[in-house]
């Protein structure tokens, strides 16, 4: 039920930081998003510290790389006071954190409370909400509204009766489920049972540099971008996917071509951020793999399994194969970046040659 999701960024270590001047770039920049890839240490302290050490920075002359703790002691460094380089990053343990307390929320039956979550994770009520809200985007309280939707959204389709499928959602009263859905869907309940039936998207088809593609959008966002060999292979995948909705193609000089335009712009390399809002609609972790394919950085992959790591499943990186394949806006939602664990490029929905090139084209941005 995520948009975007940073909980991925500590997962997605490469090659960026294999050579000695890339790790002593990390060094310079404090960069958090380094800590656990390697550690420095200083010849003239005798001290090992994390990259995002905040300590006077060392001579470069000064510093030797190494790419565990243990490594370091062995060479005989001795831990950081500051930092404490043996222990957790506050990044990484701040990200278990807030996996677990998305666990607590999704398996709870009555919504726990912010301060619940808080005392849980062992944090104050104003750092905790802080914490969620930097990593997951949101606050615990939306997070929790949104889960909530998304589970009556199947209890609507699989129940026969309205009023039990809103109740076995968590909802204490139908009209505070009418008043949430409105704003996660902008539809009713009677609506959602239909499928969507009444959503409106607009859509066009357009020639990209990685060939042809269709590109679709609700009133909140793009909804889909998908490649294919046929405008009518792809207007029957978009409305497959929305079996429901009513389609309309786009006319010249909307409002909607000119998101027509910056995709294509975007697709073919000629922009590096994608600012355009995403609808996107999925399963509460297809949605959380999404957003942890946002944060792993142009150039650069991840494994599956890093991937799974990075949104606290560790063991489900077929998983997280499974909803990259089920990615509606192929490329803006870069899951051509995910790479089995050896370096090798595995599938890819759109196939193995625009991955190949995609990938080639990023490393050289």
């Amino acid at each position: 039920m995520l948009q975007r999701h940073a909980a991925a960024a500590a997962g997605a270590l490469t090659t960026s930081l294999e050579s000695d001047e890339a790790r002593w770039r990390a060094v310079i920049a404090r960069d958090a998003g380094a800590d656990g890839a390697f550690y420095y240490a200083v010849r003239t302290t005798g001290v090992y510290c994390r990259p995002s050490c905040g300590a006077r920075r060392p001579l470069r002359a000064n510093v030797l790389f190494y790419r565990s703790g243990a490594e370091a002691t062995s060479a005989g460094f001795r831990a950081c006071q500051r930092c404490k380089p043996e222990s957790m990053p506050p990044r990484q343990r701040h990200k278990e954190l807030v996996v677990e307390a998305c666990r607590r929320i999704e398996q709870a039956g009555q919504e726990p409370t912010a301060r619940e979550l808080a005392d849980a994770a062992g944090l104050s009520h104003y750092h905790f909400g802080r914490v969620f809200k930097a990593i997951v985007g949101i606050t615990p309280k939306q997070y929790a509204m949104a889960h909530r939707a998304r589970v009556a959204s199947k209890n609507l389709r699989d129940s026969a009766d309205v009023t039990s499928a809103i109740y076995e959602s968590g909802y204490g009263a139908s009209s505070r489920f009418y008043q949430s859905a409105k704003r996660r869907h902008g539809m009713t309940a009677q609506e959602i049972r239909k499928g969507g039936s009444g959503l409106e998207i607009r859509y066009a088809f357009g020639d990209s540099s990685l060939g042809l593609v269709v590109i679709a959008a609700t009133s909140r966002g793009i909804c889909a971008v998908l490649f294919g060999t046929s405008r009518q292979a792809l207007g029957a995948e978009l409305r497959n996917r929305f079996p429901n909705a009513a389609f309309q193609e786009a006319e010249g000089g909307s409002d909607f071509e000119r998101w027509v335009e910056r995709t294509l712009d975007y697709l073919d390399g000629g922009s590096l951020r994608f600012d355009l809002p995403l609808d996107l609609r999925g399963t509460a972790f297809q949605e959380l793999v999404w957003r942890a394919l946002l944060e792993i950085p142009k150039g650069q992959t991840a494994s599956y399994t890093k991937v799974a790591k990075g949104i606290g499943r560790p063991r489900a990186a077929r998983a997280v194969a499974s909803a990259c394949a089920a990615n509606p806006v192929a490329v803006v939602i870069p899951c051509h970046r995910v790479v089995r664990t050896d370096g090798g490029l595995s599938n890819y929905r759109w196939g193995i040659d625009k991955k190949r090139r995609l990938l080639e084209r990023e490393s050289s941005e």
